[in-house]
């Protein structure tokens, strides 16, 4: 067929790997060299205002890398399109803020491309703000390259007068004008601006050598290869089809072919050049083992992504998590209810769950039962203890495809699956013994008997299963925390980290109580949680109270309310005792207007995580949110600030809501627990107190947040911290420094508060007023 080329649109691709070293790398430049730099923006019609808003970014972003000074780098800005406009000459601004704050503000004027005119101007006009040709001077157009008149002999005349010319593609280049336009040689001069980072460390490395000092010294100007596109609009001739056209003779028509055409894109691709400067990543060095993928972060940091059963330390060594002593029995679902498919996913599962987690000397004793109309034991309890034995005993397990009896296969373990053996003459191995339930069929008998007989026993019963079992196996186990479902068939591998820390918690005693911790529960009482729903949430807050031993030095808890505004019920240091604070949870009174989390969490970092307030440094902070999903639209922002000064934001969601607007205020899913009903949030204690304790183990940094009150700055030592203060005195900066014989100030001390009063809201004025003080 024949096609006919109508018009192109081109953009530059570069692989992922080397735009990240690209911006790494464009993080350590600064030319600090005598240089006179003019941007000449396209404020034309043909690129539009977003592309434009790009433009202006891109402008910002070199400057970073700019040395703004009256003696060194001096920046202009000339705006055109149909005339154009000079923005601000070259000594209009001398920093680098003022430069890149006055870029921000420039208006899109519109109209049509005349890029020979601008440049024209340029040649009479010269540098507006310059030093008259005594410094190298720079021109960067920033256009798509489509002018309505020809910009060939003035951008001749630029050059011949030693202006060194960048043109930097916006929008969909024309890329055959930004090479008239640009200095040779053009893959030097002529970059893509869709990439900001790129472009800048591209324009950088040009004029690197000759004019500005290297980034580094391990870093260096290189040529790579990179990809230019080109996306064509094409006339397509597909054939002919039979068509009437008119005869000489009357009253008759005649038959002939005529052609068929239609138009199509064609993506082309151009193998290119590109000169950057890159340097050494830290990734190079392939430092993840085990299969991990490394992830760089800046020049000298990285992460490594671990495969499953790995992460035993930094690089993805092995992972030997079930360190616990524990009994652990598998109970396969073989029914014809989770299919051969289904049975087999389950020994693959089993397989790389215990090659992944079991070392040589781990304590753990593993069994394999399955079942479906009867229930055999394959595999007893410590009966191999080499893996090879083990991983050959698992292939040979065989589908029934019989009913799925999961009561009676419960019962059936719980009575012949476990037999405690002699340690001494008159000591018995009593080790936690814990059952994996592995079904994907719901049960064809009743599980409620078998799974209390389980529980009197003391055995711990862990379901897994698919999301649409989760219903089914919380009325197993009996408990939701120790359901663990997957949403797809790949998925049931990733939940493997899960399933380990379930069966090694099974045995520890709930809450933290030996552990220091400043916890704050911030309660929605709006109107769209309702009152009766809203005494759901006290008696979870009252009763999550018990898992913790409360005093000074060990755990500390606030509580917050909110609708529209938040409300300290009472402070960090406020109680000191586990009964004061149940006494204060039963008075909080229902609020019941609008709802903004955002205001709460605003309210947390400002008024209640302080050491004004009682927060103590060196201490782990979590922020546990109640919420019906209302009100979340402002909570992202100030819940990253949150995260950022080292307080964990834990967020509890009851009922509907967007799960992406949930992730990005919990900041992971791992911080995140949605729940159906307000019925089943008491389910969930247990769980959400374990993620809470793990949390309050973690290392601190007991400068984040800031302990140093009046702008105080906090300087970590070592395992310790002080402030350094500046007109205050005193460890946390709190007292004001004497001068003369003025009176010292009353400082509230460290405890200071307000106690909630249940007659009503009208004392938080007045308490508010005195708290600032």
């Amino acid at each position: 067929p024949t096609v006919l080329l109508v018009l192109g649109i081109q953009e530059i691709h570069v692989d992922q790997e080397m735009i990240s070293k690209i911006s790494a790398a464009g993080k350590l430049m600064q030319c600090s060299a005598s240089l006179d730099v003019l941007f000449l923006l396209d404020g034309s019609y043909s690129i539009g205002k977003g592309s434009f808003e790009r433009s202006k970014h891109f402008a910002g972003k070199l400057c970073d890398a700019l040395d703004i000074h009256p003696d060194r780098v001096r920046v202009g800005m000339i705006q055109f399109s149909s005339t154009p406009h000079l923005e601000f000459p070259l000594d209009s601004y001398l920093t680098k803020q003022e430069v890149k704050e006055r870029i921000k503000r420039t208006v899109f004027r519109g109209g049509t491309t005349e890029t020979g005119r601008a440049l024209k101007y340029i040649l009479r006009k010269g540098f507006s703000g310059g030093r008259n040709s005594s410094v190298l001077e720079v021109l960067i157009i920033i256009s798509d390259g489509r002018s309505q008149d020809s910009p060939v002999m003035p951008a001749v005349q630029l050059k011949e007068r030693h202006i060194t010319v960048f043109a930097v593609g916006i929008k969909f280049p024309r890329w055959e004008e930004l090479h008239v336009l640009a200095s040779e040689p053009p893959e030097q001069h002529v970059l893509f601006a869709g990439d900001a980072d790129d472009a800048a460390n591209g324009l950088y490395s040009t004029l690197t050598g000759s004019v500005c000092s290297t980034a580094a010294p391990a870093c260096k100007v290189e040529s790579h290869p990179c990809e230019r596109r080109t996306l064509e609009t094409v006339k397509e001739l597909t054939g002919n089809y039979v068509c009437w056209k008119g005869s000489k003779q009357p009253n008759a028509v005649q038959a002939s072919l005529c052609p068929f055409i239609r138009w199509k894109r064609v993506l082309i691709k151009h193998p290119s050049r590109c000169f950057r400067t890159v340097c050494p990543d830290p990734c190079d060095s392939q430092p993840c083992q085990n299969g991990g993928t490394c992830v760089p972060e800046g020049l000298d940091r990285y992460h490594c992504l671990c495969l499953v059963g790995y992460g035993g330390d930094f690089h993805c060594a092995a992972k030997l998590s079930l360190e616990c002593g524990v009994d652990l029995l598998f109970l396969v679902d073989s029914s014809a209810g989770v299919t051969l498919e289904g049975f087999l996913r389950y020994k693959a599962f089993l397989k790389r769950f215990l090659q992944g987690v079991m070392g040589q000397d781990s304590p753990v004793n593993v069994g394999v039962a399955q079942f479906d109309d009867d229930v055999r034991v394959p595999i007893e309890l410590g009966q191999h203890k080499d893996m090879f034995s083990l991983m050959k005993r698992i292939d040979a397990l065989n589908f029934g495809g019989g009913r799925t009896l999961t009561g009676r296969a419960l019962q059936y373990i719980a009575q012949h699956s476990f037999r405690s053996t002699p340690v001494f003459a008159d000591v018995q191995d009593d080790l936690p013994r814990v059952v994996v339930l592995l079904t994907d069929s719901k049960s064809q008998d009743s599980v409620a008997e078998a799974s209390k007989y389980m529980k009197d026993q003391n055995l711990f019963l862990i379901g897994v299963g698919s999301s649409l079992m989760r219903a089914e196996l919380t009325k197993v186990t009996g408990n939701p925390q120790r359901t663990i479902v997957y949403s797809d068939p790949q998925d049931l591998f990733n939940r493997i980290p899960e399933l380990q820390r379930r069966i090694c918690s099974v045995d520890n005693a709930e809450g933290c109580q030996a552990q220091s911790l400043d916890l704050v529960f911030a309660v929605d009482a709006s109107s769209g949680v309702g009152l009766e729903n809203f005494l759901h949430l006290r008696h979870f807050v009252r009763s999550s109270c018990l898992h913790f031993t409360i005093n000074r030095d060990v755990t500390q808890i606030a509580l917050v309310i909110y609708g529209s505004k938040a409300h300290t019920v009472f402070a960090l240091a406020t109680h000191t005792s586990n009964s004061a604070v149940l006494q204060a949870i039963d008075q909080v009174p229902f609020l019941g207007d609008s709802a903004s989390a955002g205001s709460a969490l605003l309210h947390i970092y400002g008024d209640v995580m302080t050491v004004q307030r009682g927060a103590r440094p060196g201490v782990n902070k979590v922020v546990v949110l109640l919420t019906n999903g209302g009100g979340l639209e402002d909570a992202a922002a100030p819940a990253q600030q949150l995260r950022h000064n080292g307080i964990l934001v834990f967020v509890v969601v009851i009922g509907d809501a967007r799960r992406d607007m949930l992730l990005r205020v919990a900041g992971s899913p791992n911080y995140l627990v949605h729940i159906s009903s307000y019925e089943d949030l008491q389910n969930y204690q247990g769980f959400i107190m374990e993620r809470i304790c793990e949390e309050a183990k973690s290392p601190v940094n007991p400068c984040k947040p800031n302990p140093c009150m009046n702008q105080g700055v906090c300087i970590l030592g070592p395992g310790s911290y002080r402030c350094e203060c500046h007109g205050w005195e005193g460890p946390h900066c709190e007292s004001r420094v004497l001068r003369g014989d003025s009176p010292r100030s009353p400082v509230l001390p460290p405890h200071s508060h307000v106690q909630w009063r249940p007659r009503g809201l009208q004392h938080f004025s007045r308490a508010f007023q005195h708290t600032r003080r």
